[in-house]
């Protein structure tokens, strides 16, 4: 089959919304998933601390952004308002096309509760730090403490509790 015969696939998400702003689709292209500054904030804390970890890895539910293998224990970095983190200003609801979001946030937070009881039911520990507590020195300083308390497995219990 040559390059002009296929048929062009189109993606059921670009239909569905035709009235989007190319402005607006162009502004949130640019919004990063991984390495976002609270991300950066988090790792840069934590590798000063001497605490050493695996990035984004994709084996595990959710792909979380850290990853302390030897403590079985995994971070999110979660966008207060990608993640809808409760009681917090950088949460609010955009004022277009509500329905959408609405759906779209609920369903974060929906998939976020999923994978966080898919990993503990795996034997991880799950910590979330939210966007605006990167931004206290003493939300970091505790993560850290937090992170140095977990026990470190011996590698032979790390094997046996992957299966």
């Amino acid at each position: 089959m040559t390059n002009s015969s296929r048929s062009k696939w189109i993606s059921p998400c670009k239909t569905s919304h035709p009235q989007v702003d190319p402005a607006r689709s162009a502004q949130m292209a640019l919004v990063r998933s991984t390495n976002t500054k609270p991300e950066e904030r988090v790792r840069k804390a934590l590798h000063t601390a001497g605490l050493r970890y695996r990035l984004h890895d994709r084996r595990l539910p959710g792909t979380p952004d850290l990853v302390f293998s030897s403590r079985r224990t995994v971070v999110f970095v979660h966008g207060c308002f990608w993640h809808q983190h409760a009681g917090c200003a950088g949460c609010r609801m955009p004022k277009s096309r509500q329905d959408f979001w609405r759906a779209k946030l609920e369903g974060n937070v929906a998939r976020d509760a999923r994978q966080i009881v898919e990993l503990e039911l795996r034997g991880w520990q799950v910590i979330t730090i939210w966007e605006c507590e990167t931004r206290e020195a003493d939300a970091l300083a505790s993560l850290v403490q937090r992170i140095r308390e977990m026990p470190v497995l011996a590698p032979l219990q790390r094997k046996k509790s992957r299966r």
